[in-house]
């Protein structure tokens, strides 16, 4: 703190005990001893709770910077969750396409509830039975076996259908064995 040579150490003490006194000096050297000691507590107190605001201000920048990179983190995830997802649905469009070439491209708008579209979906269809449809606003839907291994077909959808001939094998319904 304050560098004091052994020299000006010995002219403080000489000066002291003139002003002092011998009786007394002893008395004042404690005192002054005591007011040091408590000089430095205090001052080394002050230097840790600087220490400790700017360790905290350090430990607040780490946190902004962890919290930011988490949130870059989480949108980069999301954007390629997303790609991903729509690349996912466009081979799965093609798969539909390639597996059902006389059904119209998916167009990416849903269908309406009272479409053909919605009575014979491909991804609700489960056991064999079409996806459930409300009776009041699904179109007539009439069994041919033949032509779609026992899913029924809607009027309107009907007329395309070719009957099946008696030379050629019925289609097997799910659950049976050929």
């Amino acid at each position: 703190m304050f560098d004091f040579g052994f020299s000006e150490l010995l002219l403080i003490a000489l000066v002291g005990l003139i002003v002092v006194g011998p009786q007394r000096l002893p008395k004042v050297a404690r005192t002054v001893g005591h007011m040091l000691g408590r000089l430095q507590r205090y001052v080394s107190d002050v230097k840790s709770d600087i220490q400790r605001e700017m360790q905290l201000e350090d430990l607040k920048k780490l946190q902004q910077e962890v919290e930011q990179q988490a949130r870059d983190l989480e949108s980069s995830v999301r954007s390629q969750m997303s790609q991903v997802q729509t690349d996912l649905n466009k081979t799965a469009d093609e798969v539909r396409d390639s597996v059902n070439p006389d059904r119209a491209p998916a167009s990416p708008a849903q269908p309406s509830a009272g479409s053909p579209a919605t009575a014979l979906s491909a991804g609700g269809e489960e056991g064999g039975r079409p996806a459930p449809v409300s009776e009041a606003t699904a179109a007539p839907v009439f069994p041919v076996a033949d032509a779609f291994g026992g899913k029924g077909v809607p009027a309107d959808e009907r007329e395309a259908v070719p009957a099946a001939s008696p030379t050629q094998p019925s289609a097997s319904t799910p659950g049976e064995k050929t």
